[in-house]
């Protein structure tokens, strides 16, 4: 599904290269669930990027689902991610003008037209709101709903355009312990149920338990890569 061959991220900083990333082979399945841990700095959510398409590397390269994102521009790496990537943030993202049911409707309706294509959206949307016990804060906005709440209308929101990949960059960053469990489990849930490969950058010991392979980066390289026994 995802495959990074001899990826090397380096920036500028203060007129010096910073290499934040370097000598990353990564090769990852369909279905897989990969967790990403480290330290703070060691390259997770610079890697996450690359392997999304957000950024390109300074050398090396990502093919995603047999398209080498090298290769495209970026629009159509943009296109790619519309169809075959949903995402989870820390921070949730959500559109504050917008109410729960509408912020899950955006994915779907940058991509469908016409009316039945509309309706069916609908359904589909509110079918995630209740499938992630939100189906009666359809019409609440952001600011009327708990962080927790906020989060489980970003993962309706991921899984609305039926994704072939879920990327998650610490899911349960913001939340308390107790919220956090609750949003793993209906990530862990979701994921299974829609038969999509999970990449999540995490520091839950929790979460990446959950996962069946534990990728752990220290100083922007891969210094083990171990299959588990997800819960």
């Amino acid at each position: 599904m995802i495959v990074a061959e001899g990826l090397e991220q380096t920036y500028m900083s203060g007129g010096r290269p910073l290499t934040v990333l370097s000598d990353i082979d990564l090769e990852l399945e369909e279905g897989d669930a990969v967790a990403i841990v480290g330290p703070s700095g060691s390259g997770k959510t610079t890697l996450l990027g690359l392997l999304a398409g957000l950024d390109l590397p300074t050398s090396g390269q990502v093919t995603l689902d047999g398209q080498n994102l090298n290769s495209l521009s970026e629009d159509e790496r943009a296109v790619l991610r519309a169809e075959k990537v949903g995402f989870v943030f820390q921070s949730f993202q959500l559109i504050p003008t917008l109410t729960a049911l509408e912020n899950v409707l955006v994915p779907i309706e940058l991509q469908g037209d016409g009316a039945a294509d509309q309706q069916e959206a609908r359904v589909r949307a509110r079918e995630l709101l209740e499938r992630v016990g939100l189906g009666d804060r359809t019409h609440h906005y952001p600011a009327q709903l708990s962080g927790g709440e906020q989060q489980r209308v970003g993962l309706a929101r991921a899984f609305a355009n039926r994704p072939r990949i879920l990327m998650a960059d610490e899911p349960t960053g913001n939340l308390d312990a107790d919220t956090g469990a609750t949003v793993i489990d209906l990530m862990v849930t979701l994921n299974r149920e829609e038969g999509t490969t999970l990449v999540l950058v995490t520091h839950d010991g929790e979460l990446a338990g959950r996962a069946h392979r534990i990728v752990r980066l220290s100083g922007g390289r891969i210094v083990a890569d171990e299959r588990t026994a997800p819960a």
